[in-house]
């Protein structure tokens, strides 16, 4: 039973490096310019690893890029907690830790990405190549089911820790540093796990091919034919017919949600007093513990995003892409409103506020199957793995493009008016998909 320890493990750096660290770097009191940019140029190796992944079929086996990667994420966790700095209570009450401190946090974070990226090219060239295509029909549910565990274990689970004992020794940096460490043991015990555990199924089977045709040597797939292979995937996707408005659509169409979703954790737990210095506004947020939004936030908000994308997905089978983008578009973008309100009433009430994070967390995942299926449409075609790899790239540069001017644009107006600017981008999204939706068949 590897494929749920698999999965498993290939959504907890994942989200370590771009939502946890999100999170680690507001509680330190890096301010939101610092904290929103760099943590955005984390999400680079999801963007460009379909650069590389053809080679993680050519270089070894899947199986070794697996293990070699875990252990590699490994190294790096425990270098991220014995490394971790430790600014002084008042700079970070302050907020007024610069992320220049954090500059080894970073590089280990950017190498941890690097690897995890690499890991999900092989885990998913590994599964499809351990399986048969009936077994990967009976396992497809398990796989996805244990990503989303990884997904609330690493937002809720380990956010709620930290939490948890930092209300136990009033140390921030403390409570990092070992929930840091609870995540290293994990990975290493994984790790030794798919040692024995991972079939060595390689040797028996011929390696998937991710492209149609391919130039080889000796039946085996050569480094210049896997570039001249590459180089005409992208020459295919560039040309094909309205790739103008696909690449449009893949970046317009969630914009309100890139701005808002880099700033959303920073804003639960920030001071509700905000006040002005340097010409940057510094608090204003909802002032929670950090425990409460890992359960808010990052369990029961996760929980409905996942539900959202679970009944987005039986709802667009059955009526159609033509027939559900309206409707998902502005599932997308209208219950993201909440967060205007919650900025400006600042209210109390823990139910309120996650009544507020699960609606539009659930909208968000209603609205992203649209996207999701669009892309899959577009890919369709003789390259049509290549070409879905680089909708994918597209689709990572639609978060990241809005997440690095993100943290500016909140301390030069503050939260409240942040959010009303966020979602006034939300009309891109309509008038971008009245012009996707005019070219749908169905």
């Amino acid at each position: 039973m590897w494929v749920p320890t698999l999965y498993f493990t290939e959504g907890i750096p994942y989200f370590l490096v771009n939502s946890i660290s999100v999170m680690l770097f507001a509680k330190m009191g890096v301010p939101n310019d610092q904290l929103a940019f760099f943590t955005t140029l984390l999400y680079f190796p999801w963007f460009l690893k379909g650069l590389w992944s053809p080679f993680v079929d050519v270089l070894r086996t899947k199986r070794w890029w697996i293990v070699t990667m875990q252990a590699l994420m490994t190294a790096l966790c425990i270098l991220l907690t014995l490394t971790l700095p430790h600014p002084s209570a008042e700079m970070i009450a302050a907020k007024e830790t610069s992320v220049g401190l954090f500059r080894w946090t970073l590089i280990f974070f950017i190498i941890t990405a690097f690897a995890s990226a690499t890991h999900d090219i092989a885990a998913d060239g590994y599964y499809m190549i351990a399986h048969d295509t009936k077994s990967q029909a009976a396992f497809v549910g398990i796989r996805s089911t244990f990503y989303r565990i990884a997904m609330v274990f690493s937002q809720g689970v380990l956010v709620y820790a930290a939490g948890y004992i930092e209300n136990q020794t009033g140390n921030i940096p403390l409570s990092w540093q070992v929930t840091l460490g609870m995540t290293s043991v994990i990975l290493l015990l994984v790790t030794i796990y798919h040692c024995f555990a991972l079939p060595k199924v390689e040797r028996e089977k011929q390696k998937q091919n991710p492209f149609p045709t391919s130039p080889t040597r000796g039946g085996e797939r050569t480094p210049n034919g896997v570039w001249r292979e590459l180089g005409q995937a992208f020459a295919t996707f560039f040309t094909k017919p309205g790739v103008g408005l696909a690449i449009a659509f893949m970046l317009l169409y969630r914009l309100s949600e890139g701005f808002l979703v880099k700033l959303s954790q920073p804003f639960l737990i920030d001071a509700k007093e905000a006040f002005i210095r340097d010409g940057q506004v510094i608090g204003g947020g909802l002032g929670l513990s950090t425990d409460t939004v890992g359960l808010l936030y990052g369990t029961i908000g996760v929980i409905f995003l996942l539900l959202g994308g679970i009944l987005g997905g039986i709802y667009i089978s059955r009526r159609g892409l033509k027939r559900s983008i309206w409707l998902m578009a502005a599932a997308l973008t209208l219950p993201s409103f909440v967060y205007c309100y919650l900025s400006m009433a600042q209210p109390e009430s823990l139910w309120l506020i996650g009544t507020a994070v699960s609606f539009e967390q659930f909208g968000y995942g209603f609205g992203f199957t649209a996207y999701m299926l669009y892309m899959m449409y577009f890919s369709e075609g003789e390259y049509k793995t290549a070409h879905y790899a680089i909708c994918t790239a597209f689709m990572a540069l639609s978060m990241m493009i809005p997440g690095f001017v993100a943290g500016s644009l909140e301390m030069a107006v503050g939260y409240s008016t942040f959010f009303w600017i966020a979602n006034a981008c939300s009309i891109t999204t309509f008038i971008i998909t009245y012009f996707v939706w005019k070219k749908l068949k169905s």
